[in-house]
């Protein structure tokens, strides 16, 4: 047989006892295959071979003590991710057995551009030693898909946020009010406070389990687009914007019953007025935050939405609202007094101690001591509510987004207007009421009259052929042969004005138009003009279902759309509405409260928007509709004194100005810029003062210009000129940093 002669295997054998010589067989001897016979006829086997065991199919029998040892070593080797060279997360737990060392943060707090909520303060090396490694706080680390798409100001806005609910900055405290203005990202931001706090805190485990977004209905479904986009399916939100009684409570019991680190459906989006319904089923368990989006619906403490979600068990709330200030400081304390129960003392000791004294100092007929008393009480209450109210105006947007041109335009009426008006103030007993002070369901009936009377006379004509309470005999002023049923702009000055907008928008441009009234029955005249000149248009008011609203407004904005015109309820739809389809937006008539105005003019100018975009706010001048538009500023007045912290709000009104609501100025060009005591105008003409002069011109309003004809250089408007405009107020946003002249 033949062995191995290298020296490992000499010493292997060796080693092993065999101490037989062995040589090499002859050259001549041809090698033996194994199995082949031998010259005997025997058959040769190798020594080296082994036998061959017998297979069973039975279990080989092992003792426990060997069965448990292998058990353990199986393991005691932790998971591997089986790809090379791998150093991601392995996710929240490992297999096996627990991770050992420090805890860590779910994102790298280092890596460029990380947005730190959180910064665990720096231990000493003897305090490294002695402190808990499972007790070791972490860093709070914005999301990176999140983070590297927040603007300066909206990273800004998430830390404030985090820090109100977490309650960093009011201690006891958890809640906040987010009152950018319109266009600012408040959704984006709030996106991220939920999605950082539903997967990490400073303990290195989720701050809450469960979030709730409560919004308007057309906004439902808006809210979980907006989840879906920033977050790309990392997360489920339940959305209910729809269905049967006993189908809504299934699911909002189903929500409440989740538990865990890892909840399927951890973000719940609700209507208000399906929240008030359901209110039972969701208070039954805790949401670990709120958010209250378009918050200023709880301005009244009385009313069911507000005492069902106080009464909702969570103490993190958020509310959103860019009009946080509608009406009066009562509302306002409403507000906060939601999201901080107590910061503001009760209502009567909110009203007694702040309130009145404020607003008798805004009076325009104060005296100096109640003027300085305001002033105290007005700081006073703005260093306390700014530890839980952030405020960004749209300013910020000048480096984002193309300019805005608002434009006040006032047009006077037709000679039918003006007699149908004239005659109603002399016959409507109403009016004599309200002079005294009495203020009573026909007194806003009368209002409300006028106010469709300044649009069009076809909305008041019913009432006229009633012979209803101040249209006795008004039959007579119309032209012969008059019918409802076709819109006639002529009998207008609104109506012609907006004629002339939308022919020279459609012949001279590719831009598209929103119209917003108040009045459904606005919008009917809008859809027969918008017939009669062939006009394309989509029009959502309070009759159209909220799945639909989301599909229309997605049509619209595509640029292959060929609808022109938007009609829009500023009761139903005005607030949240992203129109970018459009840059022209038409406010044809005002609203008393300045807040839905505001929301329904910031539909066009948001993120995404391209064209510079051009604001209509049409008026009937010398008619109520100024008086409107004139307690507007007021009440804006009152609102940038407390929330946006301008000292220089100028009085322009008295409130005894305020209620001389019935009258009818014929004589002027503008009611209202005659009010405000221009001194940029001689004759109705503005003038550039000298730079030395400008401390005593400064801007009395809002408005950067006041123009006749001459100094207009908007040329739809100046094609409407001649046949219904009398004067204009002008504001350009950032005209400094955009160097507008």
């Amino acid at each position: 047989q033949r062995r191995s002669l290298a020296p490992s295997q000499l010493a292997k054998r060796k080693a092993g006892g065999e101490e037989e010589d062995w040589h090499p067989a002859p050259p001549n001897q041809k090698r033996r295959k194994a199995g082949s016979e031998t010259e005997s006829g025997e058959c040769y086997r190798s020594p080296f071979r082994k036998p061959l065991a017998q297979l069973t199919n039975g279990p080989r029998c092992l003792d426990s003590s060997q069965h448990e040892a292998f058990i353990r070593s199986i393991l005691s080797k932790p998971f591997r991710i089986p790809i090379p060279n791998y150093k991601g997360p392995t996710g929240l737990r490992a297999l096996g057995i627990k991770r050992a060392g420090l805890r860590s943060p779910l994102h790298d707090p280092f890596e460029e551009g990380a947005l730190v909520l959180y910064e665990p303060p720096l231990l000493s090396a003897h305090e490294q030693l002695k402190i808990d490694k499972d007790k070791v706080p972490v860093h709070v680390v914005v999301d990176p898909v999140l983070s590297r798409v927040l603007r300066p100001h909206q990273r800004e806005g998430v830390k404030f946020l985090w820090e109100c609910v977490t309650s960093r900055r009011i201690p006891g405290s958890h809640g906040c009010i987010m009152a950018d203005e319109m266009g600012l990202g408040k959704t984006l931001q709030c996106i991220t406070l939920m999605w950082t706090l539903l997967r990490q805190s400073p303990d290195c485990k989720p701050e809450i389990e469960k979030a709730m977004v409560v919004s308007p209905s057309s906004l439902v479904r808006n809210w979980y687009n907006e989840v879906e986009k920033w977050l790309g399916g990392r997360i489920q939100p339940l959305a209910i914007d729809g269905g049967s009684k006993e189908e809504i409570d299934r699911k909002l019991v189903g929500f409440m019953n989740q538990r865990g680190v890892r909840v399927p459906s951890p973000i719940l989006i609700i209507s208000y007025e399906t929240f008030r319904l359901h209110a039972e089923a969701l208070q039954k368990g805790s949401v670990g935050l709120v958010i209250c989006d378009e918050g200023h619906r709880l301005k009244n403490s009385e009313n069911q939405t507000y005492q069902a979600l106080n009464s909702l068990n969570t103490p993190r709330r958020v509310l959103i609202s860019g009009t946080p200030i509608q009406n009066d400081l009562l509302e306002y304390f409403s507000l906060v007094h939601f999201v901080n129960s107590g910061i503001l003392g009760t209502a009567q000791e909110f009203k007694r101690h702040f309130e009145l004294p404020i607003l008798k100092g805004r009076d325009a007929d104060a005296s100096d001591a109640e003027r300085q008393k305001g002033e105290e009480r007005l700081k006073e209450l703005i260093s306390i509510v700014n530890r839980c109210l952030i405020r960004r105006t749209s300013d910020i947007l000048s480096k984002y987004l193309p300019v805005k041109i608002e434009q006040v335009v006032c047009c006077r009426l037709t000679p039918l207007q003006a007699e149908l008006y004239k005659n109603f103030l002399k016959q409507a007993k109403p009016v004599e009421e309200l002079k005294e002070g009495k203020i009573n369901v026909s007194s806003l009936s009368s209002i409300t009259s006028l106010k469709k009377l300044c649009n069009h006379p076809a909305l008041i004509y019913d009432k006229c052929v009633e012979e209803e309470e101040g249209f006795m005999g008004a039959l007579d002023l119309f032209p012969a042969g008059y019918s409802t049923k076709s819109v006639e702009p002529q009998l207008s000055g609104k109506m012609l004005v907006l004629d002339y907008i939308l022919a020279v928008t459609k012949s001279t441009s590719n831009d598209k138009v929103v119209l917003v009234s108040n009045y459904t029955q606005t919008l009917d005249l809008f859809e027969k003009l918008c017939r009669n000149r062939r006009y394309l248009y989509v029009r959502l008011d309070g009759t159209m279902s909220i799945k639909k609203r989301a599909k229309v407004v997605e049509r619209f904005n595509s640029p292959s759309s060929p609808e022109f015109i938007f009609m829009l309820s500023s009761k139903a739809g005005g607030c949240g509405l992203n129109l970018i389809g459009a840059n022209r937006l038409v406010m044809f008539d005002p609203d008393w409260n300045p807040a839905n105005d505001e929301q329904a003019m910031a539909r066009v100018w948001r993120d995404g928007q391209k064209k510079t975009c051009y604001i209509y706010r049409l008026l009937s001048t010398g008619t109520i509709e100024e008086k409107i538009f004139q307690r507007q500023t007021h009440k804006k007045a009152l609102s940038s004194c407390v929330v946006d912290e301008e000292q220089d709000v100028e009085r322009h009104f008295s409130l005894g100005e305020l209620k001389e609501l019935f009258t009818l100025n014929e004589t002027t060009t503008s009611d209202t810029h005659d009010k405000i005591k221009c001194r940029r105008c001689v004759n109705g003409h503005q003038v550039r003062p000298p730079p030395e002069e400008s401390d005593c011109t400064s801007d009395l309003s809002q408005w950067n210009h006041c123009a006749d004809k001459r100094g207009l250089q908007d040329s739809v408007l100046k094609a409407a000129w001649d046949a219904a405009v009398t004067f204009t107020f002008h504001h350009h946003s950032h005209e400094e940093q955009r160097g507008i002249p």
